[in-house]
């Protein structure tokens, strides 16, 4: 049935969980580095930054994935306070295993191409997609702004490991850790044995400036303090700083087409969290006209659906200024979504979405890998049926 597929986070069916529940066996331990608390390099409360790494295995041994979480930001001291006594702003509230599924699953069922890299989750606790780095500390708040020393940290304790002699590096990440994977392409790519096949993917990380629908500059305010709170300037990419305030640059509309590292952006054109947070911020809509439309598009109306439109034509514009270079890959599909590696359905099963009769596994591995181009854009919505939709449980969350 069109878009059938919907989901809100739970399966219908117990042979499905079951099924799921054997996809998502890959139970991965967490790995502090303490060391890096010494050089300062610390989430938002103070303490260590960590990840998750499952080692390689067979031909797979020089091949790294590296992951970054998704979760959003903190704009000022008030929001990074909330969010410092959480998992996205403190070590110590994350949990101590976690299950790798999509692209960091270790099966070739689930995961043809990637399976048996050497597969890290590097998980988020600064609030500024790892570009933040002030010094001084206010006594009264005791938060740490820290997130580009986070980076530097980790990367260096993963090259120990043996990510110096990759032969093979794929940076990811979903959400907040898409524009990760964005802003610290090249970087990453600098940091790799020069023969190396070195590349990036960003999912559901390429955010768009787009006004939202009271006609407010509501994203760009939000992401200039996000850069000013966090002392970002100096670690965004200076190919974009040396022409745009700092706050444009957290825009990827603004910086992949100086990236030199071969890039891959998976998104949906109609991104679920984008439409929620910037296309219709709760401050947008204060008589929640939009809510039911927020929480299901298919309970958009005519006119709402309208709006959704002109939302995904000035995606695409975006994407489309970018460039078509043949090193680039994009897979953007018509799909109310927003992150599409991480779990298993909508990376490589039986039903998951399909661009060109291609999953987004089999898009992605052939574009790493040299073996085909992929650059597709899917037809306007609703005529997908292959999507995963997703349906949110409560229409006023925002």
């Amino acid at each position: 049935m069109a878009n059938g597929s919907r989901y809100v986070g739970w399966c219908c069916a117990f042979a499905c969980a079951l099924a799921l529940a054997t996809v998502d066996g890959l139970l991965v331990d967490i790995t502090y580095v303490e060391s890096a608390v010494a050089e300062g390099a610390v989430c938002l409360d103070g303490s260590a930054p960590a990840y998750h790494l499952a080692r390689g295995f067979g031909s797979g041994v020089n091949s790294w994935l590296v992951h970054f979480e998704g979760g959003g930001w903190c704009r000022n001291v008030t929001t990074c306070l909330e969010r410092k006594r959480t998992r996205l702003g403190s070590s110590k509230e994350m949990a101590t295993q976690i299950a790798f599924s999509g692209i960091l699953s270790d099966a070739p069922d689930y995961n043809p191409d990637f399976y048996n890299w050497n597969k890290v989750k590097v998980r988020y606790c600064d609030g500024s997609s790892f570009t933040g780095d002030v010094e001084e500390v206010d006594p009264r708040t005791k938060l740490y702004y820290r997130g580009a020393r986070i980076w530097q940290a980790v990367m260096e304790d993963l090259l120990a490991k043996g990510m110096d002699k990759a032969e093979n590096a794929l940076i990811s990440g979903c959400s907040a850790g898409g524009l990760t994977s964005i802003l610290h392409c090249d970087r990453f790519h600098n940091l790799l044995p020069v023969g190396a096949r070195v590349k990036c993917l960003s999912d559901a990380g390429f955010f768009i400036n787009e006004k939202d629908v009271a006609g407010v500059a509501y994203i760009a305010a939000f992401f200039n303090d996000v850069v000013t709170t966090h002392g970002s300037a100096k670690n965004l990419p200076s190919s974009c700083t040396s022409m745009l305030p700092p706050g444009m640059c957290f825009f990827p509309q603004n910086e992949v087409k100086q990236i030199q590292t071969p890039m891959f952006i998976l998104n949906a054109a109609y991104d679920s969290w984008q439409v929620r947070n910037i296309l219709v911020p709760g401050v947008a809509d204060p008589r929640g006209t939009w809510h039911s439309c927020k929480h299901d598009i298919d309970q958009c109306s005519t006119a709402q659906l309208r709006v959704l439109q002109g939302f995904r034509d000035d995606f695409l514009k975006a994407v489309a200024e970018q460039g078509n270079s043949s090193s680039r890959g994009l897979f953007l599909n018509s799909c109310f979504v927003h992150c599409q590696s991480e779990t298993q359905e909508t990376w490589f099963s039986s039903d998951s979405p399909m661009l060109g009769n291609t999953t987004i596994a089999n898009a992605v591995g052939d574009w790493f890998f040299d073996r085909s181009p992929f650059q597709k854009i899917d037809c306007p919505y609703p005529c997908d049926s292959t999507c995963h939709n997703r349906v949110y449980d409560n229409p006023s969350q925002a």
